[in-house]
C-alpha cells in the first residue's frame, strides 16, 4: 500500500511540475510573441501581474511635453519617500520609429523605481510624423521637459541618465552624441551624465530595411543620421548591451560603436550575451525573466557609477520653482 502511495504522489507532483513547464514556456513565447508583434503592453500586463504593485507609483499619467499626442510622457518613482532628490532616468522606447507606447513600458519604471530611481517614459511622433530628424527632436524636447520638471516628482537634475532599446537606443545615442539636438532644446552640455543602449542600431547606412529607409531615406546626407559618426571622446559614458542572437539589430553595431568611442577616447566595452535576441534584452527587464540578470546587473552598476548621490536640494539647476506639465 506504502508504495502505491508513493507512486500516486509522484505521479501528482509530476504532473504538476510539468504542467509549471508548459505554462513557463507559454509565456515565454507570449512576451517573445509581443515583443515581435510590437504588444509590449503583454509585457507590462505580465510584468503587473507577476512582480506586483509594491515599491513604485505612477506619479505622472497621461502628461505631454507637445501639442502632438505622441507627445507623451509619464514619471515612475519609488514609492517611499527620500529626504534626498534620486537620480532618473528617461526610458525611449523601441518600435522601428513606426510603433510604441511609453504607456506599455511601464514594466521598465516598476524595476528601476523599485532600485531608487525616477523614471520618465517619453512617447515621440512615429511613422510619417516622426521622420528624421523628428524623433530626435522629441527626445530632446522631452529631455528639456525633465530638466525642467523633475524636481517636483523628486529627481535630481544633476543626476540624468538616458537609456533606450533598439530604435529608442538610437534616438538616446544621437542626443548624447551629437550636441547640437539637447543644445537646440536648450538643454545644456553635461547635463546628460550617462547613455545606455539596449540592442541598438548605431552604425547602418546603408539601409537595409523598410524601418529605415522610411525613416531616414529623406535625410539629406545619410552619414550624419549615423551615431558612429559622432563617437567623441568627450561624450557621456556609454553602456552598450546586446545579445549575440540578434538578427533584428546586429550585434555590430554595438561593437562598432564602441570601437569608435574607444579610439575618440572613451573607453568602452560592449555586453554581448550569449543566446539573447534581439526582444531579450528588454524582456529580462521584466518579472519573471528579470531573475536572469545579466541584463539589469549591468545596466545597475552602471547607473550607480555615473550617478552620485546628493546630501541635500544645493544643485543649481535645482533652484527654480517647478513648472505644471504640460496636458491634454
Amino acid at each position: 500500500m506504502a508504495t502505491v502511495a508513493g507512486r500516486r504522489r509522484i505521479g501528482t507532483l509530476g504532473w504538476t511540475l510539468i504542467a509549471f513547464v508548459l505554462i513557463a514556456l507559454a509565456l515565454v513565447g507570449a512576451w517573445r510573441w509581443a515583443l515581435a508583434n510590437n504588444a509590449v503592453a503583454i509585457l507590462d500586463w505580465g510584468d503587473r501581474q507577476i512582480g506586483g504593485n509594491a515599491g513604485y507609483r505612477v506619479a505622472l499619467a497621461g502628461g505631454h511635453y507637445g501639442a502632438d499626442q505622441q507627445q507623451r510622457i509619464e514619471v515612475i518613482v519609488p514609492d517611499q519617500p527620500s529626504p534626498h532628490p534620486r537620480p532618473v532616468v528617461v526610458f525611449i522606447h523601441g518600435g522601428s520609429w513606426a510603433f510604441g507606447d511609453p504607456r506599455d513600458y511601464r514594466f521598465i519604471g516598476r524595476t528601476l523605481a523599485r532600485e531608487g530611481y525616477v523614471v520618465v517614459l517619453p512617447g515621440y511622433r512615429l511613422g510619417d510624423a516622426g521622420k528624421f530628424p523628428h524623433m530626435i527632436e522629441d527626445g530632446a524636447a522631452a529631455v528639456a521637459w525633465t530638466r525642467d520638471h523633475i524636481v517636483q516628482y523628486g529627481g535630481d537634475t544633476g543626476q540624468v541618465v538616458l537609456m533606450g532599446h533598439s530604435a529608442g537606443a538610437y534616438n538616446v545615442m544621437m542626443l548624447a552624441l551629437e550636441r547640437q539636438w539637447l543644445g537646440r532644446a536648450g538643454v545644456p552640455d553635461g547635463f546628460v551624465k550617462g547613455v545606455i543602449g539596449l540592442s541598438g542600431p548605431y552604425d547602418f547606412y546603408p539601409y537595409t530595411s523598410d524601418s529605415t529607409r522610411h525613416a531616414f531615406g529623406d535625410a539629406p546626407d545619410p552619414v550624419l543620421t549615423q551615431p558612429i559618426h559622432f563617437a567623441r571622446g568627450d561624450a557621456p559614458h556609454v553602456l552598450l548591451i546586446t545579445g549575440d542572437a540578434d538578427t533584428t539589430v546586429k550585434p555590430r553595431n554595438s561593437l562598432a560603436l564602441a570601437k569608435a568611442l574607444s579610439e575618440a577616447g572613451l573607453p568602452t566595452r560592449p555586453v554581448v550575451l550569449n543566446g539573447v535576441d534581439h526582444g531579450g534584452t528588454v524582456m529580462m527587464l521584466a518579472a519573471p525573466f528579470k531573475r536572469d540578470r545579466r541584463v539589469l546587473e549591468p545596466v545597475l552598476a552602471f547607473l550607480a557609477a555615473q550617478c552620485q548621490p546628493k546630501t541635500g536640494l544645493d544643485h543649481p539647476l535645482q533652484s527654480s520653482p517647478p513648472v505644471q506639465p504640460h496636458r491634454r
